[in-house]
């Protein structure tokens, strides 16, 4: 009965053995250094700079092609006022007769488009409008980001013509 008793005092202090270098390994990887946090922060860093201008430029490249969007549907509205109405709004009236029964029109059959916040460009400003227009029966447009004639990128002109 010792030699069996002895047996596993043994076998119980190579368990307590192993299991202690088991917590101590565990122990030595709880967490991360210093370095490795500033290293990965780096590596994020990195990433964001050269990704980041990328991510503007579509950002700039999809309003512009919200505003060519948008002016399209204004376009079609147009015709249809000018179908019911036999003209189209008087650029004193505006485009706010595509959403809103202009006075002295008995004939007006809209709203031509469903929401008024379809009538500013995605940069906030009401959509520019000539009646009778230069390039065509009228004219819809936006000057862009920078709000000026001309330009390139999300600073380019968004024409109905």
């Amino acid at each position: 009965m010792i030699g069996r008793r002895d047996t596993l005092l043994k076998t119980c202090a190579a368990r307590v053995r192993r299991s202690r270098r088991h917590a101590s390994a565990i122990r030595a990887d709880d967490g991360f250094t210093l370095l490795e946090l500033l290293v990965v922060l780096g590596i994020l860093t990195l990433i964001a700079t050269v990704a980041a201008p990328q991510v503007l430029g579509y950002l700039g490249q999809a309003r512009s092609q919200a505003a060519q969007v948008q002016i399209k549907n204004i376009s079609t509205a147009l015709e249809l006022f000018y179908l019911h109405n036999g003209g189209y709004p008087s650029e004193q009236v505006g485009l706010t007769a595509l959403v809103k029964a202009p006075t002295g029109v008995a004939t007006w059959n809209g709203p031509y488009l469903k929401a008024a916040d379809g009538l500013a460009d995605p940069w906030g400003r009401p959509y520019r409008y000539r009646v009778p227009g230069r390039y065509g029966e009228f004219d819809v447009f936006t000057l862009g980001r920078d709000n000026r004639e001309g330009g390139n990128g999300e600073d380019r002109d968004v024409k109905s013509w």
